[in-house]
């Protein structure tokens, strides 16, 4: 696991306490059926479904391929989800949009009572940044707020974010290249970028070992300004309905799905999404399409 297990690891430990024995060719599913039941009790069905049991059926199948088990036992113990039921469209409308696009525009970081600003500068900047970057680029926040200095460059006049697994967590595993729109690069970016100091842009975390904690304790920071200043709209996850509103925004003009999830990280559904290549011609093509937010 690229985590070495770590998000593993108290799924186990929770599994062994309830055994009261540690091995697992004595585990049969009655067992994980009665531990997914004593989970129930304290969890959300989401909670047991996508983390406890997702995490041993994992292992479990990794045990049997590796003849470390005769048979992975966990592999049909599933724990249903109740759907969502959504309310309103996922993704920001266009005045909801321009709203956060404004507020970031002109975020300042505040003195206290005694004129100080606290604020650090980076804390700042992801205010400033990360809500254009989300919005033209529909990537996930962590995969922005993870960003360094050198994962901007400009390729034959277009500025391109690589987002990639050396700078932390990308959920499709590996790099991918996203062109920058216009306006961003307009509204100063790459002027940032060009006077940032080597490294992390949002964070400060160095060591490897920190990086995932400080991109997902910035990410949430900026969850919480959003909410704090009644830009999120109730119903709506306010850094993922970036991602809902480009592929919204790329259909309606006729963008394929298949560029827009090279874009965006998707993973393709069928075979066939798997043979020829999104270029990084082809997906600046498309961000092109793509209108500048009126911020006036």
């Amino acid at each position: 696991m690229r985590d070495g297990g770590k998000r593993a690891r108290p799924v186990i430990e929770s599994l062994r306490k309830f055994l009261k024995h540690d091995d697992a060719q004595r585990v049969t599913k009655k067992d994980l059926i009665a531990w997914r039941e004593s989970l129930m009790k304290n969890k959300s069905a989401k909670t047991v479904s996508d983390i406890y049991l997702s995490a041993v059926r994992s292992l479990f199948s990794w045990a049997a391929e590796n003849d470390r088990l005769p048979e992975n036992v966990a592999a049909t113990v599933r724990q249903p989800k109740s759907k969502k039921v959504y309310g309103r469209e996922r993704g920001y409308t266009n005045a909801e949009a321009v709203q956060i696009l404004k507020a970031s525009r002109s975020y300042q970081p505040k003195a206290d009572e005694f004129g100080y600003v606290r604020e650090k500068e980076k804390a700042a900047n992801l205010k400033r940044w990360v809500p254009i970057l989300c919005a033209f680029t529909g990537a996930r926040v962590s995969e922005i707020t993870q960003l360094r200095k050198e994962d901007i460059r400009e390729v034959d006049g277009y500025f391109v974010a690589r987002i990639t697994p050396d700078a932390g967590t990308v959920k499709a595993g590996g790099y991918r290249d996203v062109p920058l729109h216009s306006q961003i690069v307009q509204e100063g970016f790459a002027q940032f970028v060009q006077d940032a100091a080597p490294g992390p842009l949002f964070h400060n975390a160095t060591d490897p070992e920190n990086v995932n904690r400080a991109v997902t304790t910035v990410s949430n920071k900026l969850s919480a300004w959003l909410r704090l200043n009644k830009l999120t709209p109730a119903g709506l996850q306010p850094n993922h309905a970036w991602r809902h509103r480009l592929k919204t925004q790329c259909r309606e003009l006729g963008i394929s799905d298949r560029i827009v999830d090279a874009i965006q990280g998707h993973v393709g559904k069928t075979a066939a999404d798997n043979y020829g290549d999104v270029t990084l011609k082809t997906k600046i093509d498309a961000v092109a399409q793509l209108p500048a937010y009126n911020l006036n």
